[in-house]
C-alpha cells in the first residue's frame, strides 16, 4: 500500500451511505491518499470502509481506529483481509483499546490494562485461521498509540502507529521510540480561521469531548501541559494540539510534523460554521495535495 502523504480524518456517521460516498469521491478528487474513519458508537467501520471502497478508485480507506474490544481478534483479521482483497490493497487496518466509558459504560465489558490487552489482541490475530481469498500483499495494521510501551509495541508488533490529538514534537519523540522503519501516521485538528479569539473558541467544543479521557490527559501531561492548561482548555494547550491560522500556518503545522518524522498526515478540518458535523470543504480545497 502507499498510504500518500496526506490524507482527511473525519467522523462520518452522521452521513447517509449515499452522502458519505460523495464526500469520500471528493475527498479522493481533491488527491488526498487516505481517508480515516473512526468507530465509537454509530456506524461500523468495517461496513463503512467496504462501502467507501466500492465507489472510489484510488482513496485508501482507514479505521481510525476500530475499537479491539467490539470483535474477537480473528473477525478482525476477516475483515481486514476480505476488504484488503476486494479493494485491490486499498484498506490500512487501524486498532485501538478505545476507554473505559465505551468498553465498560455502554458496552459493559471488562476494560483491560491497555498495554498488555492490546498484545495479547494482536497475537491472537497472528496465530487466528484465514481460508478466504487472500489479497495480493499482506495488508497494513497499526495502532492507535501516545505512551512510549504503545509506541514500542506499534513497532514491534504492527506496521506502525496513529497518534491522536498530539503535536508536532509528540511526533518528534514518537519517531525516536518506533525507529525510522515504522509508519507514523498523525491526525492533526486543523482550523482555517485567523483570528485566535474565533479560533480558539471553535477548537473549545472539540477538545471538551476528549479533555476528560485518561488516554489523552496522560499523553498531554507528557508532552509538557498541565491539568489546568487541559481543565481550562487553556490558549497553550490549544495551540499546541490545533492548528488554526491561514492556509500558510496551517501548511507549515502539517510541514513540522512531516519534518519531526512523520510519515502520513491526517487533517481533521472543525468546520468554522461551529457545526461538527458538517465537512469544511473550503478548507479541504485550500489544502488540497492537487493544489501543487
Amino acid at each position: 500500500m502507499n498510504i500518500g502523504k496526506l490524507g482527511v480524518w473525519y467522523f462520518f456517521d452522521k452521513l447517509s451511505a449515499t452522502e458519505s460516498a460523495e464526500a469520500a469521491i471528493r475527498i479522493e478528487n481533491l488527491g488526498y491518499s487516505t481517508l480515516w474513519i473512526p468507530e465509537t458508537i454509530g456506524k461500523s467501520p468495517m461496513v463503512q470502509s467496504s462501502w467507501l471502497l466500492s465507489k472510489t478508485k484510488t482513496l485508501n480507506l482507514a479505521t481510525g481506529i476500530a475499537n479491539i474490544y467490539h470483535r474477537e481478534p480473528g473477525v478482525t483479521l476477516a475483515a481486514q483481509k476480505s476488504l484488503a482483497e476486494q479493494s485491490n490493497n486499498r484498506f490500512l487496518l487501524g486498532l485501538g483499546v478505545s476507554h473505559t466509558r465505551i468498553v465498560e459504560g455502554i458496552r459493559g465489558l471488562k476494560y483491560g490494562p491497555p498495554l498488555s490487552t492490546m498484545r495479547r489482541y494482536l497475537e491472537a490475530m497472528e496465530e487466528a485461521p484465514y481460508t478466504g481469498a487472500k489479497p495480493s500483499e499482506e495488508p497494513p495494521l497499526v495502532i492507535a498509540a501516545l505512551g512510549p510501551k504503545m509506541l514500542a509495541l506499534a513497532a514491534e508488533k504492527t506496521n506502525g502507529a496513529h497518534p491522536y490529538f498530539t503535536s508536532p514534537d509528540h511526533t518528534a519523540v514518537a519517531r525516536n521510540i518506533m525507529g525510522k522503519d515504522s509508519w507514523l501516521c498523525v491526525e492533526q485538528k486543523v482550523i482555517l480561521e485567523s483570528d485566535p479569539v474565533k479560533a480558539r473558541e471553535l477548537a473549545k467544543p472539540v477538545a471538551k469531548t476528549y479533555k476528560d479521557l485518561p488516554n489523552y490527559r496522560n499523553n498531554w501531561i507528557r508532552m509538557g501541559l498541565t491539568e489546568d492548561d487541559i481543565d481550562n482548555m487553556s490558549d497553550k494547550f490549544i495551540d499546541a494540539t490545533f492548528a488554526w491560522g491561514s492556509e500558510q500556518t496551517i501548511q507549515n503545522r502539517i510541514k513540522e510534523h512531516f519534518d519531526a518524522g512523520a510519515d502520513h498526515v491526517s487533517i481533521q478540518p472543525v468546520n468554522t460554521n461551529g457545526k461538527l458535523s458538517e465537512l469544511d470543504w473550503d478548507c479541504l480545497e485550500l489544502l488540497s495535495p492537487n493544489r501543487d
